[in-house]
């Protein structure tokens, strides 16, 4: 008989457990067999959502593990908390799907990595832009070589605020009040919008141009009134063939699963022999070559089976005992984790951080 993977969803601190959990309920191979969190509130719309019994449902993560027994564990904790539940959760044995980002600085990303390590079972970071058929399709162009060889990547993302959407992005409007309770616009809670999205961009980025490793960082990032995070960051990369660009924004004009805004989010990756354009939740990327200069739409596909989400993604990876791979892998991440961290120090000392 075909195994059934057993997943527990523990810690619902980040709203994306709902989609998480979504995937596995519509795993044929998958069931949810926990979800806990100290506060039961927190698990109501996933709970009814996908009609998980009240055997199955936790406030206490040890009887969660010791009744649920998963063979994996989908983690979705506040960023200072990510080591804290790896710590927790590792020796149980199980493998770990953790919500982006990696962690709240590239020491406790170190640390978690080698907790995992002494297990024998997997950790993947989950970077859900990894399954937007735009990026699988500007990454295959690269690797085809249609542009040559990467030497820019530009990135602009962010949206309304992390507080203006939930699970499945229903819409709200926070207050001012709001932000200064939510863990999302704490310091050390591991808040602002430069953790929440230039982990995607530096770590997508760095899967684009093959692992190659940064020369220097700087950034800047604002800071508005009666909060203490940023909702803005701009951070410029060196490699060693050119300047990169990412940047971060909480506040957008609107969504871009709703409204692209302008400047629209997404990608432009430029080679020796041409660039693409991928842009967030487009149904095509746009290549430019010598072949086309003005440019040519190029069709995404449908992603399906084990690359249509992380939750497939890690089964068939488990089930054909293959290592993960691109952004996902603790390689790529720890690479992104190094330039975040780099940004951050640049922001608070002003100056360029040097990265060998």
């Amino acid at each position: 008989m075909k195994k059934v993977w057993k997943v527990a969803g523990i810690c619902f601190e980040h709203m994306h457990m709902g989609d998480l959990l979504g995937h596995v309920d519509g795993h044929p191979d998958a069931e949810i067999v926990g979800i806990c969190h100290d506060n039961e509130g927190e698990m109501a719309w996933s709970r009814d959502k996908y009609s998980i019994s009240d055997e199955r449902v936790f406030t206490d993560f040890v009887r969660c593990m010791e009744e649920s027994k998963p063979d994996v564990v989908v983690l979705c904790p506040k960023v200072a908390d990510h080591l804290l539940w790896v710590e927790r959760i590792a020796s149980y044995g199980v493998h770990i799907l953790m919500e982006k980002p990696f962690a709240v600085n590239l020491a406790e990303a170190e640390k978690m990595r080698a907790l995992m390590a002494g297990t024998g079972k997997a950790l993947i970071v989950n970077w859900p832009m990894v399954w937007m058929p735009t990026n699988v399709k500007c990454h295959e162009l690269i690797v085809a070589g249609k542009i040559g060889e990467v030497r820019e990547v530009h990135y602009y993302d962010g949206n309304e605020g992390p507080l203006c959407h939930g699970a499945h992005k229903e819409g709200r409007e926070p207050t001012l009040a709001d932000k200064q309770e939510s863990w999302f616009y704490s310091k050390a809670a591991g808040g602002g919008s430069l953790l929440d999205y230039l982990g995607y961009g530096v770590t997508l980025g760095s899967w684009f141009m093959d692992g190659q490793k940064p020369l220097s960082v700087f950034s800047q990032r604002h800071i508005a009134e009666g909060l203490e995070v940023d909702e803005q960051s701009v951070t410029v990369v060196r490699y060693k063939d050119g300047l990169s660009k990412f940047e971060t924004k909480w506040g957008m004009f609107s969504s871009p699963w709703i409204d692209q805004p302008g400047p629209r989010c997404g990608f432009v990756v430029v080679g020796s022999g041409g660039s693409v354009s991928s842009f967030d939740y487009d149904g095509f990327v746009t290549l430019r070559d010598k072949d086309c200069p003005s440019g040519k739409k190029i069709k995404v596909d449908v992603l399906e089976g084990s690359r249509a989400n992380p939750i497939a993604y890690l089964i068939d990876c488990l089930e054909r005992g293959v290592e993960i791979e691109g952004p996902l892998s603790v390689e790529i991440s720890l690479m992104g984790q190094g330039i975040v961290d780099a940004a951050v120090l640049s922001c608070e000392e002003g100056r360029v951080v040097e990265m060998g």
